[in-house]
């Protein structure tokens, strides 16, 4: 063929094959972009779809509800007691002050079971008898072997197998429990993730000897279901590995530390490692529901003229009026007549001849000493010293709560002579010395307001003009409004 010819037929091909490669270029371009863009959309969504699906595993942060699960009630918990024959029949009355058969789960765990001729009350939680534990190593040369026997409960209780357990939250028979602030606390935190949560004691001494890290066991503490579902799997050989360890609940910690779980703290359980009177403590209580009291036999009476046990259940009858409001404590300020004014609802009322500071006012009145050595100090809170006859309030107890309607209630607090011993003669404590009662009205205390930061509600005096009955005071209570502070003159 021709050179002009073959050159002819190429130039009638260029034009159809340029045309030809620049439209492929075209869809692989776009083909490419689609495919790129397509996986960006689908990296971009990853986080989204794995967090939906894996938060039951992964989530390590509290929230007061997370994802639409259903929140958390008393059924949710299982309770378990470590009692025994010999405390049992003493103890068990400070149980049925918060036991509600058919409501609270969980049992009293015995060292042996009770004799056949005693029926057992229904008033009080089923029992359940502990394994023997003789086979296992305890070596503390000061401590007692049952230790052990109260480190398993939480696996025995585990092992019963219940359906619908979120929670398993162990305590002594001298733990006084306020079941529905139990319930507002672990509401803040997701059942699904390894949770272990308490205090530890009042007493420094005590924490030194068995570690802050330590939820102590006397003022209760909660471990979600998947922490008890691994605890459960190591603990028997933890047992022994920590023999030398004094308590249940120092063991407990530490199998826990190997799982490489931390204890959450919530300043309303109280382990409540003090001697004396326990007034100090409940007249300041942290804004923090109060979710229990333990020693309830080693410290003094509640309230005068009343024993323990009548004294517990004068508290948990304010309690069951307003659970979320019990012991939490406000302050106002009587400025007609320079009064300072405490409230602790549902327990006690101070009454200051003078205008104190809110940082004064939120310390711990020294009522009481340190667990193992009697001391006046070191506690792990600030401790207001009690000495100076002129520097402590006058002080009013609870008489009655009631409901005045609309979630509101009225409670009453009469003052029961000199409590806190001698009296100061100046003439500012004068006036004071004639009011014999407090009227305290509030609001119902919602359990939503503890999803809130920590705030002390604020208050009011209401009968501060003239022509007021001297006898009488009469206190508001009511949520603070923007900007205001209990700043004095």
């Amino acid at each position: 063929m021709p050179s002009s010819t073959v050159i002819h037929h190429l130039k009638s091909w260029i034009i159809p094959l340029s045309l030809f490669l620049k439209i492929s270029l075209t869809l692989s371009t776009f083909l490419l972009l689609l495919v790129f863009f397509h996986k960006v959309h689908l990296y971009n969504r990853t986080p989204e779809f794995n967090f939906n699906h894996s938060v039951q595993h992964y989530t390590t942060t509290a929230a007061p509800v997370v994802g639409d699960r259903e929140p958390t009630n008393i059924s949710h918990i299982l309770f378990g007691l470590g009692g025994s024959a010999k405390t049992w029949p003493k103890r068990r009355p400070y149980v049925e002050l918060y036991w509600q058969p058919n409501v609270t789960r969980g049992f009293v765990w015995m060292d042996q079971k009770p004799p056949e001729n005693e029926t057992w009350p229904q008033t009080s939680p089923p029992y359940k008898v502990s394994a023997n534990t003789s086979s296992f190593n305890y070596t503390c040369w000061y401590g007692d072997p049952s230790a052990v026997r109260l480190t398993r409960i939480v696996k025995e209780s585990f092992e019963l197998g219940l359906k619908n357990v979120r929670w398993f939250v162990m305590g002594d028979d001298d733990t006084l429990f306020f079941p529905e602030n139990l319930v507002t606390v672990l509401n803040k935190y997701d059942h699904n993730d390894l949770y272990y949560i308490g205090t530890d004691s009042e007493s420094v001494e005590q924490d030194v000897i068995f570690s802050y890290k330590n939820a102590f066991g006397g003022g209760g503490y909660a471990i979600s279901y998947p922490l008890a579902e691994e605890l459960v799997k190591i603990l028997d050989g933890c047992i022994n590995r920590y023999a030398q360890l004094y308590g249940g609940d120092q063991k407990i910690q530490a199998c826990v530390s190997e799982i490489g779980v931390q204890t959450t703290k919530e300043r309303g359980f109280h382990q409540v490692d003090i001697r004396g009177s326990s007034y100090g403590l409940l007249a300041a209580h942290p804004v923090a529901p109060l979710v229990s009291l333990h020693h309830v036999e080693a410290v003094d009476q509640l309230f005068p003229s009343l024993n323990r046990v009548e004294s517990y259940r004068k508290l948990v009858t304010a309690y069951k009026m307003d659970p979320g409001r019990i012991s939490q404590q406000s302050i106002c300020y009587d400025l007609q007549r320079n009064w300072s004014i405490s409230v602790s609802w549902g327990y006690s009322v101070q009454l200051y001849p003078s205008l104190m500071m809110a940082k004064e006012l939120e310390k711990v009145l020294g009522t009481f000493q340190t667990w193992a050595s009697w001391s006046d100090e070191p506690f792990v809170f600030d401790v207001r010293s009690v000495s100076d006859p002129c520097g402590r309030p006058v002080v009013y107890f609870l008489d009655r709560v009631e409901s005045v309607g609309n979630g509101d209630t009225r409670s009453t607090y009469i003052r029961y002579g000199d409590v806190l011993e001698k009296k100061c003669d100046g003439e500012n404590y004068t006036a004071t010395m004639r009011v014999d009662l407090v009227v305290v009205t509030a609001p119902q205390f919602t359990r939503d307001l503890w999803n809130k930061a920590p705030r002390r509600q604020c208050c009011e005096v209401m009968n501060n003009k003239s022509d007021a009955v001297e006898s009488t005071v009469e206190i508001k209570i009511r949520g603070c409004h923007r900007f205001e502070s209990l700043t004095p003159p």
